[in-house]
């Protein structure tokens, strides 16, 4: 029903905000990682989600896009509800969450709180290929957004053969775990793991 909502910042708590949009007031939930993103700001946009559920209506909002397409992916998982998915996102930065699904990391999401052992499985395994498929352009940067190491090992390996969507995941996996990897070091490992 509604695609973003964009207005002046009336309040904002780190759960929610109120967004005035030409005199009316919105009351918008949000992610903590929303929430960093608009505390300083005086106006912003926030692409928004409309639950309905019984006679209860609320929205909420996300700085990014990216954001709102994983909280959607989310909660169509059985068992995760709004408030589980915005905790989620709210834990794991999207790019993080993106990773997260697609290496597998029952540890990480059960390190969420109210994420047992079954529902990090049944997340994984319900979002692992939607998870690939969401845009290279915006997936899984893991805080190395325009890394030029990143891009060297990336054209390096597509160079080599490899598809770039496939190569991207191992690659940020590494920047993850090791940021000052070399370049060359970067692609010496990631062909080991291709």
């Amino acid at each position: 029903m509604y695609n973003y909502i964009e207005g002046k910042l009336v309040e904002v708590h780190p759960t929610y905000t109120v967004l005035d949009c030409n005199g009316i007031g919105y009351h918008i939930n949000i992610s903590l990682n929303t929430y960093a993103e608009i505390k300083d700001l005086e106006r912003c946009r926030l692409f928004v989600h409309l639950h309905l559920q019984e006679n209860v209506m609320a929205l909420y909002g996300f700085y990014k896009e990216l954001e709102r397409r994983l909280f959607k992916h989310c909660i169509t998982v059985s068992g995760v509800g709004v408030g589980t998915g915005l905790l989620i996102l709210s834990s794991l930065p999207p790019e993080q969450l993106m990773n997260t699904i697609i290496t597998e990391n029952v540890a990480m999401l059960r390190a969420v709180k109210g994420i047992g052992e079954k529902t990090a499985m049944r997340i994984i395994i319900e979002l692992k290929d939607k998870m690939a498929k969401e845009d290279p352009g915006e997936s899984i940067k893991i805080g190395v957004s325009h890394n030029t190491k990143r891009e060297e090992a990336l054209s390096g390996l597509v160079v080599l053969g490899f598809a770039r969507l496939h190569a991207a995941k191992v690659v940020d996996r590494l920047l993850t775990d090791n940021p000052n990897i070399s370049v060359e070091s970067l692609i010496k490992e990631s062909l080991r793991i291709l």
